[in-house]
């Protein structure tokens, strides 16, 4: 989360003793819909508790993680949640954010790299359909790891590598599709 205006640093945003946001650049109240429109966008905020100045940024975008959970498109598979749950306290847990934001960032730029390659792909053939479909719940996915977002999965496979030349074109893209589908399936659990 790097875009704020420039020279003026991370928005300020006030939490209140009655739960209420006030946004300080805009001299406003706002909800976590609000922030989670902000995330994806790039702002850079830091949420403090008006009474004690403390950060709370952490807290509020997890409770945005939480908000977004529970409105029945969940993108934080169970497994994954227990294997996090289950590093707390264990002595790695010191190297699990810096892991899970590396694999973000490396998730984020290979990305377009991957959309090109899948359309690039399927272009012309039987199977752009399926492609297409494929990519838009890839982007669905997606949008949640765009800079600023809080949450983390396993780092992204490498880009697909171009189809060879010959007979074997098409069955290493069926390989290929079904080897990507099989990940946007788990994705989605």
């Amino acid at each position: 989360m790097k875009k704020a205006a420039a020279g003026s640093g991370p928005v300020i945003i006030k939490k209140y003793a009655n739960r209420r946001l006030y946004n300080t650049e805009t001299s406003s109240y706002i909800t976590l819909d609000h922030l989670a429109a902000m995330t994806r966008e790039g702002r850079d905020f830091k949420v403090v508790d008006a009474k004690s100045d403390e950060d709370i940024t952490h807290n509020v975008l997890t409770q945005i993680i939480m908000e977004e959970e529970s409105r029945g498109t969940s993108m934080l598979p169970v497994n994954f949640l227990r294997q996090l749950i289950s590093l707390y306290g264990d002595s790695m847990q010191a190297m699990v954010p810096g892991y899970l934001e590396a694999s973000m960032d490396s998730f984020r730029r290979n990305q377009e790299q991957f959309k090109s390659a899948v359309e690039g792909a399927f272009a012309n053939s039987p199977f752009a359909e399926i492609a297409k479909r494929n990519l838009a719940m890839f982007e669905a996915a997606a949008e949640a790891f765009k800079p600023g977002a809080a949450g983390g999965i396993a780092p992204a496979a490498p880009a697909p590598a171009p189809a060879q030349e010959g007979g074997d074109d098409v069955s290493a893209l069926k390989a290929e599709l079904a080897r990507l589908q099989d990940k946007i399936e788990k994705l989605g659990k």
